[in-house]
Formats: C-alpha cells, sequence, structure tokens
C-alpha cells in the first residue's frame, strides 16, 4: 500500500490579529524513510553542543517558551542546522496564504481556506489519487483551520482513504518542518512589504541574502 503523510502548520490565529492567514502543507511519501536524514540533524547537533528540542521557530528568533534563556549566538546555530535538516529532507510542500484584510469572522477563515485546500487538492488530483492512504497531521490548534481542512478533505478527497490524526508539530519532525515554512513564508511577506523587522535582519540577512538563501531553498520543495 502506498501512504501518504501530510504535516500541517499556520501561522495566525482566529482572532484575525494579523494581516495574513498562512497555512503550510508539508507531504512526505511513507516509501521514503528519513532515518538517515534525522539521524544525521541529531548528530549535528551533538556535535555542536546544541541542545536536541523541538523546533518552533518563531519563539526560537524572539527568545520565548523554550529559548528563553539561550543567547542570540545558539538560536542562530539552531536555525542553521534545522536549515541543513530540512534542505535534505525527501519532502514536497505547499504553501496557502490568505490576506485576512476582508475577513471579519473565523467563518471567514474556514471558507476561504477551505476553498485554498480544495484548490490545491484539484490541481493535485493526479498524484493525490496515487496513494492508498492519506494520513493528515494537525493539532486542531486554530478552529477555523481544523474546519477548513475536515471540509476540503471530504469534498476533494475519497473518505475512505483520509485519516485524521491530531498531532503536535512538536512531536514530529515533520510538524516542525511546517512551522518553519510559516515562518519563512511570513518573513517574505514582510521583505515584500517592507515590514521587516531588527529581528528578521539578524536571523536572516538582507532580503537579496534572504531570497538567495533560505526563501530559494523553501521553495525549492514546493509542488
Amino acid at each position: 500500500m502506498r501512504e501518504l503523510s501530510i504535516f500541517i502548520d499556520e501561522s495566525g490565529s482566529d482572532g484575525l490579529d494579523a494581516p495574513y492567514y498562512i497555512l503550510a502543507l508539508v507531504l512526505h511519501e511513507q516509501g521514503n524513510s528519513l532515518d538517515s536524514e534525522i539521524a544525521l540533524y541529531e548528530r549535528s547537533l551533538r556535535e555542536r553542543g546544541l541542545p536536541d528540542i523541538p523546533v518552533h521557530t518563531t519563539p526560537l528568533l524572539y527568545r520565548k517558551k523554550a529559548y528563553e534563556g539561550m543567547d542570540e549566538e545558539t538560536r542562530k546555530r539552531l536555525l542553521s542546522s534545522f536549515r541543513v535538516f530540512f534542505r535534505h529532507l525527501p519532502i514536497r510542500h505547499a504553501c496557502l496564504t490568505l490576506d485576512t484584510k476582508g475577513f471579519t469572522t473565523p467563518d471567514d477563515v474556514t471558507v476561504g481556506m477551505r476553498r485554498a485546500l480544495v484548490e490545491f487538492m484539484f490541481d493535485n488530483m493526479v498524484y493525490l489519487q496515487g496513494f492508498d492512504n492519506i494520513k493528515v497531521y494537525y493539532d486542531d490548534g486554530q478552529r477555523s483551520i481544523a474546519r477548513a481542512i475536515h471540509e476540503a478533505a471530504d469534498y476533494a478527497l475519497s473518505r475512505n482513504a483520509v485519516i485524521f490524526r491530531k498531532a503536535s508539530p512538536a512531536d514530529y519532525r515533520l510538524g516542525q518542518a511546517a512551522d518553519y515554512i510559516c515562518t519563512v513564508e511570513l518573513a517574505a511577506l514582510r521583505y515584500r512589504d517592507k515590514q521587516t523587522t531588527s529581528t528578521d535582519e539578524k536571523f536572516f540577512g538582507s532580503r537579496a541574502q534572504f531570497k538567495k538563501g533560505i526563501l530559494k531553498e523553501v521553495r525549492a520543495k514546493r509542488m
């Protein structure tokens, strides 16, 4: 049986307090083992004297939560190690972005993201239909997004082929990859809109450096 895993993470909230709502989908064919990539990543952390903790990119950038006691250099090295890990992962991904200016309620988010998800599924239907099972991993962190995912999958895909799993990104490396994509794509919007922060420039560099480096690497794996 051919199985596909889809790990999903979002940037934005149902409070609509951010200008964009971003949804990242990381697609992994179960026949492609991740064992060697994970082993190399974990060895790299050990050799560099870095903690093996779940990567949560926004708190890492802003020294929040698990990164509160870490200096800037350590956080930069953690991000660098994960960047190399991401570059070697045998995955593909999609990133769906909504401009929230016209939204007034979480229901608006559900409708907009459901439409974007259905369009993505229809555009890639031949590929998706090549799998016997599709496992969707999402932590149900935002109610509007959880509804959109379920409704889109029920509409566009065979209900018998889709299995939903509630999973925190902290529990899965590919969930952390989805989180990483959200952060990078949100930074891309800030660079585009000339609204970058000093933190963006510390960790990602100038606009040209960002586009030629991290952003290019992330988008190389886009479907």
